[in-house]
C-alpha cells in the first residue's frame, strides 16, 4: 500500500505514506489499510492527505515512482470526490478573505508572547 501511494504521488516519501496508513488516513474498500497491505486493480481507496480527501479506484499497479503524468494514470478519482475537494478549496479561499490582516510585523516582544502561547521554550 505505501509503495503504491508513493508511486501514485499522493505522498512525497514512502515514510509519509506508511505514517498515514498507521494513523488511519487510508481506507481500502471501507477497511483501514496497513502499510503492507497488497493493492489490487479495482480496489477503492479513500486517501486523506494535505491536498484533501480523495476517493479513488486503482487502475494499474506500480512500485516505481515515475513522472506525474504516468502517476495520474494509475488511478481514477470519483466525480463526487473531485467536486467535494473543489468545494472545500473554495470555502477555504472564501474564509481567508474575512481573516484580518496584521497591521505590522510582530515585535520581538510579540514574538516571545506568540512562542510562549504555542508552548515553546
Amino acid at each position: 500500500m505505501d509503495k503504491w501511494l508513493w508511486a501514485a504521488r499522493f505522498f512525497k516519501t514512502r515514510a509519509l505514506a506508511s505514517k498515514a496508513c498507521e494513523l488511519g488516513r487510508i481506507h481500502s474498500n471501507g477497511v483501514e489499510a496497513k502499510p503492507a497491505r497488497m493493492v489490487r486493480a479495482g480496489d477503492r481507496l479513500r486517501v486523506k492527505n494535505e491536498g484533501g480527501e480523495f476517493e479513488i479506484e486503482v487502475l494499474v499497479l506500480s512500485e516505481a515512482r515515475g513522472p506525474a503524468a504516468v502517476a495520474q494514470g494509475l488511478f481514477r478519482e470519483t466525480e463526487a470526490s473531485r467536486e467535494a475537494r473543489i468545494k472545500a478549496a473554495a470555502e477555504r479561499k472564501a474564509m481567508q478573505e474575512f481573516a484580518p490582516l496584521p497591521e505590522r510585523r510582530p515585535s520581538k516582544r510579540d514574538r516571545r508572547r506568540i512562542i510562549q502561547f504555542r508552548g515553546g521554550s
